[in-house]
């Protein structure tokens, strides 16, 4: 299971009713955090979310609207009393900026383990799945991120038992572990079935257009995606800056091959009135009719498939 909550869906400077962009990504008791703009320890409090699970934080790019709430954030954790190291995954130079912003978020009681992004494409095992990062379009570097929980065939107690596989050795097949005993080698494939569909969020920000997007949101249960402007007359204040309009989220939601389940936009414009906001989702559903807008504090909680069913 994913529980998935928007701390903050504006672009640029905060709103009475926007703070600025994070997302909270909640598996097994950790979080995983992607970007830390201002406020965002203030938006964790008003969801009623512990700084303390935090244990990894990834950077879309460093823009100040999407990571100068990370002194704050980092003295939050200390005080939540936070002792396990934290990874911070970000585009190269990762190291020398948190090093800036941690003039004023000194000493703390747990270790800062850094990994630079420097490929277009980069994946980061964590427990019982993966991140990988993917460049996208900014006007400096900026990559996206799909969140990937996997999940294993079900155990097929009978094919143990046809195999004279030793009890004592069925729960770590389960675990994927290859075992030597008994005067024989057993792999897990010899009593696993195949691999079932786990859960994927994919979450993008300050970009143009790219195969990149289209390509990583495939199959995702949510894509979560910039939707900087909705209005027409924007379209080249949204090239020029490198950004994205609503209906373009919409066409690479729908070219992915698998579609994602669900469409959620953010990183809005200050200027984006939310009458015009509203009025704009028509011609995004047009496009892309599961598409919704990202509002703070908006959560889903994503459950496997046969949990679903039940």
């Amino acid at each position: 299971m994913l529980d998935i909550c928007l701390l903050g869906t504006g672009g640029m400077m905060p709103l009475p009713r926007r703070y600025l962009t994070a997302l909270a990504v909640r598996h097994n008791g950790n979080t995983i955090l992607i970007d830390c703009g201002e406020g965002t320890q203030m938006a964790l409090r008003a969801n009623n979310l512990s700084p303390n699970p935090i244990g990894i934080i990834c950077f879309t790019h460093y823009h100040a609207d999407h990571i100068s709430g990370l002194p704050g954030m980092l003295l939050s954790m200390a005080n939540a009393e936070r002792t396990e190291p934290v990874l911070m995954i970000g585009p190269a130079g990762l190291k020398r900026v948190v090093d800036s912003l941690r003039v004023i978020a000194p000493g703390l009681p747990f270790e800062i383990h850094y990994r630079e992004l420097k490929e277009a494409e980069e994946q980061i095992q964590i427990p019982e799945g993966y991140i990988r990062a993917f460049k996208v379009k900014h006007n400096v570097t900026c990559y996206g991120y799909s969140i990937v929980i996997e999940r294993r065939g079900r155990f097929d107690a009978a094919a143990a038992k046809a195999q004279e596989i030793p009890l004592k050795f069925w729960n770590r097949l389960q675990h994927g572990e290859t075992i030597t005993g008994d005067g024989r080698v057993f792999t897990p494939e010899m009593v696993m079935g195949p691999d079932r569909k786990g859960l994927k969020v994919t979450y993008t920000t300050d970009t143009r257009p790219t195969e990149s997007i289209v390509k990583n949101a495939a199959g995702s249960d949510l894509l979560i995606c910039e939707g900087m402007y909705c209005e027409a007359e924007k379209k080249e204040k949204a090239i020029a800056k490198k950004h994205m309009m609503f209906e373009e989220a919409a066409e690479m939601a729908a070219a992915a091959d698998p579609q994602p389940k669900e469409l959620w936009l953010t990183h809005f414009s200050p200027s984006m009135i939310y009458k015009q906001v509203e009025q704009a989702m028509g011609g995004v559903r047009s496009i892309f009719p599961d598409a919704y807008l990202g509002k703070d504090g908006k959560s889903l909680e994503l459950k496997f498939e046969e949990e679903e069913a039940v």
